[in-house]
């Protein structure tokens, strides 16, 4: 499993996020606090508080999937 910090400053970013994270074939999850939803969710992730960071987890993780991500990832 690896896990970035994600964040989304507009809804076209969230929409963009989802259309790059349903090319990854793996389960991802976005947890904030205790809320965990389907990272390939619009609906989900809109019922998060997105204008803070949130933690991505992604379980099959493979390198390749970082270029896909790294318009949303912070850097800590």
């Amino acid at each position: 499993m690896e896990i970035f910090m994600v964040s989304f400053s507009t809804i076209q970013d969230v929409q963009k996020f989802v259309a790059a994270v349903n090319m990854i074939d793996s389960d991802c999850d976005l947890v904030a606090s205790r809320y965990v939803v389907d990272a390939k969710s619009i609906l989900g992730i809109l019922s998060l508080d997105i204008s803070k960071p949130i933690e991505l987890r992604i379980y099959s993780y493979k390198d390749e999937m970082k270029q896909l991500l790294q318009d949303f990832i912070v850097e800590e």
